[in-house]
């Protein structure tokens, strides 16, 4: 290993990778949905904030599933 090169996992070692999720595009949609309400209507930032919400605690606990499956050496 030197300077220039960055450390390299061994190959033949897996990397995780996260499974794919639209959590990150109804997130965007919520956030978009509270800051146009925010200039708009009432009920436009109530419903972002309801499903930013939602979706965010979704997307952390399946974070936490996938984080639990993986093996107990993985750095």
């Amino acid at each position: 290993m030197s300077v220039v090169d960055p450390e390299v996992p061994p190959t033949g070692d897996e990397v995780h990778i996260p499974g794919p999720s639209i959590l990150p595009l109804l997130t965007a949609v919520g956030l978009t949905l509270l800051l146009v309400g925010v200039t708009t209507y009432i009920e436009l930032t109530a419903g972002g904030i309801v499903i930013t919400l939602v979706c965010v605690l979704l997307w952390i606990r399946d974070t936490r599933r996938e984080t639990d499956e993986l093996p107990l050496d993985h750095h």
